[in-house]
């Protein structure tokens, strides 16, 4: 984790590269002038103590992050030049070496409802990029058939591992297993997470067979890929908004495979998504995955088929 650790000040480092010695795996990096740093991992929260250079569960001789700790890391994060950043910026995250997505808060400068620009940041939030290769390989013999896989959908609450499942899926199909023979994988990256690109260039393995359209919204993305990169499967992180249910239809009406995400804790919420209801009922999607987090913060799945009957 060289690449998070070289942003903070000098003086800071040795507490940052505390946190990764410990066994913690943290997840999330929380900085906020004037506030104790946090740092966020397997469910737990944990503080800086400056005086003994470790992790501790309670706030107290807890480092607190200041407003020249925070111009000198973001200077460091961006390379000396946050002009550079300001269209990744308006979207409210960048991505630094390593494929790490740093996002942020503040004042922002605003024109007819749209964010231009940031004017001060305040908190950031660096989530650390750790692809976990092969937690997904129990879960594809569930997800394969007629020499592909069925349209799926994992679903979870925010924070349970929704992205990093969807992950190991794209680059174990990508370069094929013995369920799932390699297929074409076109991937729309919309929040830079699954692909992890640092100026265009994936930081993450997706596979061999996969094309990754960076920072492009999803329905865009989706017709883009079908138009130009004759996929075989696309893969889409945290479906929402109209287009997106839009543009699914018009992928599985081409003949293409689906393989997304979405926000759900269970099948009652689903009925309860209006565009997803109406897949429901005509069967687009076949197979439904179901992610949480045990009392060790080690996440499981449960997978269920089109008519919400449990296959494990």
């Amino acid at each position: 984790m060289d690449e998070i650790i070289n942003v903070f000040p000098s003086g800071l480092r040795p507490l940052c590269r505390a946190g990764f010695q410990q066994g913690i795996e943290p997840e999330e990096l929380r900085l906020r002038i004037g506030r104790p740093v946090m740092v966020l991992g397997k469910g737990h929260e944990y503080f800086w103590n400056q005086r003994e250079n470790k992790l501790q569960n309670n706030r107290e001789q807890s480092y607190i992050w200041k407003e020249a700790d925070m111009k000198e890391t973001l200077s460091r994060m961006s390379q000396y030049s946050m002009y550079a950043l300001e269209e990744e910026l308006r979207n409210g995250f960048f991505t630094i070496q390593g494929g790490h997505r740093v996002g942020v808060a503040g004042r922002t400068a605003c024109e007819q409802g749209k964010v231009l620009s940031f004017r001060n940041i305040c908190s950031v939030n660096v989530r650390v990029a750790r692809q976990k290769k092969g937690c997904a390989k129990g879960l594809l013999p569930w997800l394969a058939g007629a020499g592909s896989i069925y349209n799926t959908l994992i679903l979870s609450p925010p924070g349970i591992g929704k992205t990093t499942m969807l992950r190991d899926c794209i680059r174990l199909i990508s370069n094929g297993t013995k369920e799932i023979p390699a297929k074409k994988i076109g991937v729309v990256d919309e929040r830079s997470e699954l692909a992890a690109c640092y100026f265009g260039v994936p930081q993450n393995d997706l596979g061999v067979r996969t094309d990754v359209l960076d920072a492009c919204p999803k329905a865009e993305g989706m017709m883009m890929l079908l138009r130009s990169m004759s996929p075989q499967i696309i893969a889409v992180d945290e479906l929402g908004g109209r287009e997106d249910y839009d543009a699914v239809e018009e992928a599985l009406h081409c003949g293409c495979r689906m393989l997304g995400t979405m926000h759900a804790q269970n099948a009652g919420e689903l009925q309860e998504k209006k565009y997803l209801a109406k897949w429901m009922e005509k069967g687009f999607f076949e197979r439904f995955v179901f992610l949480w987090m045990d009392q060790e913060g080690e996440r499981k799945f449960s997978v269920y088929d089109e008519r919400m009957r449990k296959l494990c």
